[in-house]
């Protein structure tokens, strides 16, 4: 398969799952009594079109390139993945036909825009594991951030009395709050060994050219483990959690993507 032809397949395959899943929640007759997994297989097999993208994308003969779209991309497939698996779980097929769509717009941009940024020849094992860690780490807390969005919409609808919509199409609060929690603690555990690995494998995680990402990473995860302690020991709950969650995600994405978009884009 040409790296051209997976592009298109992955992308048509992840707006056909967003049409098929829209559809059976519309009612409409046709795919009403689909089974799940059979409705979300054309995403699956999208993803695995769009891991083939990334592996020519990422694998260049050069070396490993890590540049702003690449990684850009490879998040958007972490991240369906994981809504992939929360939504054969859980009714939370509107999480799915929002993430799709945007890994679709992913993987259009990393085919046709040109990014680089190459990882160093013979670079360890360690530093590779601190990569992925990170990269898993900001998805699941991606996740998180736009599973919060929803949760705040939801909460004001039912505080105003109207329950209907595509409110109706969630499961109820409590199992959205549960399912948050679920994704951050996951995420927190992931930003834990991100930053416990790159103490280890990174020469110097305050140099210059790393201190700013260093340092808003480690202000994401006090602000992670300040909102699970809170809700533990005080019941956070309804917008106290989406802020927290709102406010830890954004300083995740201003360390790592901020950063790229700055070096890479702007100035590269």
């Amino acid at each position: 398969m040409t790296h051209l032809l997976a592009a298109i397949l992955a992308t048509s395959l992840y707006l056909l799952t967003t049409v098929l899943l829209l559809l059976r929640c519309r009612e409409y007759a046709p795919v009403r009594h689909i089974a799940k997994p059979v409705l979300l297989s054309p995403a699956l097999l999208a993803l695995l079109a769009h891991a083939w993208v990334l592996q020519g994308e990422i694998l260049s003969p050069t070396g490993i390139n890590l540049g702003f779209y690449n990684m850009l991309s490879l998040v958007s497939a972490f991240i369906v993945l994981l809504t992939l698996v929360a939504t054969l779980r859980y009714a939370v097929e509107l999480l799915s036909m929002l993430v799709l769509p945007l890994a679709a717009l992913s993987v259009v941009v990393d085919a046709t825009a040109d990014s680089s940024h190459l990882l160093a020849p013979g670079s360890s094992a360690g530093l590779i594991a601190h990569i992925l860690t990170s990269l898993t780490a900001y998805s699941v807390l991606a996740l998180a951030a736009l599973h919060a969005i929803l949760l705040s919409v939801q909460n004001r609808y039912l505080h105003n009395r109207q329950p209907g919509g595509f409110i109706k199409l969630l499961p109820p609060l409590k199992t959205m709050e549960a399912l948050l929690f679920e994704t951050i603690t996951i995420g927190f555990a992931l930003l834990s060994i991100s930053l416990l690995t790159g103490l280890v494998f990174l020469e110097n995680m305050f140099a210059q050219h790393l201190a700013h990402k260093t340092l808003l990473s480690l202000f994401a995860w006090v602000v992670f483990a300040i909102l699970l302690g809170g809700r533990v020991l005080l019941g956070w709950r309804g917008k106290t959690a989406v802020r927290w969650t709102l406010g830890g995600f954004i300083s995740l994405m201003l360390a790592y993507f901020g950063s790229k978009l700055v070096l890479e884009i702007l100035l590269g």
